[in-house]
């Protein structure tokens, strides 16, 4: 069975969604079979591999909401070995309409038990919110993954999250745990960046990945040509940074 891990940080802009398709996609080039998950009814991960999600029919919507089986909705990428369970807009409806679903946080773990075995690591994309929707993801996952980006008020809002991630264990998922914290928008030139650094790993000691994900021009215009940066520039800094990211979180689950 895949390892499933959700990316998750309620504090929108901290690259997220980012964090979600390069580090898919990185370790599907260190020959890993990996499903990213677009949980976000924005859909940026989907389009952000070139999915036109205007035109699809079957979505996560449609796995959460109908019980339709997910192996009925995935879509191949660019990169042979990533597969996309895609996002609709739709999806903003789901909280309301699951509101009265008995074992509604359940809908998602239920989903992927069925084709799990079928990958070595399962990516949920979390939408910026502690909803019904990020909910599911933390049911679901064994590992959260949580973006930061080295700005000022970066440690907002994190206790909240840890506190459900807390709550999801006692009572939803006890065999869930925090793989880790990486550092997004990464300036090597801003002392507010080191700072930040420092206060994450008195936090959370060793959970902070060594890799920092550096503030880079080819990142932020990979989504555009709807290619993860591995593939638009695969010599750039953040196709680099996301590779090591990978590394790393290979050596821990082997």
């Amino acid at each position: 069975m895949g390892r499933i891990i959700a990316i998750a940080n309620q504090k929108g802009g901290v690259g997220k969604t980012t964090t979600a398709v390069n580090l898919a996609a990185s370790l599907v080039s260190l020959e890993k079979r990996v499903l990213l998950i677009d949980l976000d009814p924005q859909a940026n991960s989907s389009s952000g591999l070139g999915i036109r999600v205007a035109d699809l029919e079957q979505t996560a919507y449609e796995v959460l909401v109908d019980e339709l089986p997910a192996a009925e909705v995935l879509l191949p990428t660019d990169m042979e070995g990533l597969m996309l369970l895609p996002s609709h807009i739709n999806l903003v409806g789901a909280e309301v309409e699951l509101i009265e679903v008995v074992h509604r946080e359940q809908r998602l773990r239920k989903a992927l038990s069925a084709i799990s075995d079928q990958f070595d690591y399962l990516i949920i994309d979390c939408p910026p919110s502690l909803g019904l929707l990020t909910l599911n993801a933390l049911t679901a996952a064994q590992g959260v993954l949580i973006p930061v980006q080295a700005e000022y008020f970066a440690l907002e809002g994190l206790g909240q999250l840890l506190n459900t991630i807390k709550l999801v264990r006692q009572s939803l998922n006890e065999a869930l745990e925090i793989d880790g914290v990486v550092i997004t928008m990464f300036d090597t030139r801003l002392r507010l960046s080191n700072q930040v650094q420092q206060e994450l790993e008195r936090y959370f000691g060793d959970r902070v990945y060594k890799t920092v994900v550096q503030r880079n021009v080819r990142l932020s215009e990979a989504p555009s040509y709807g290619k993860p940066v591995i593939l638009y520039d695969a010599l750039s800094m953040g196709a680099r940074n996301y590779l090591a990211l990978a590394n790393e979180v290979l050596q821990q689950h082997g």
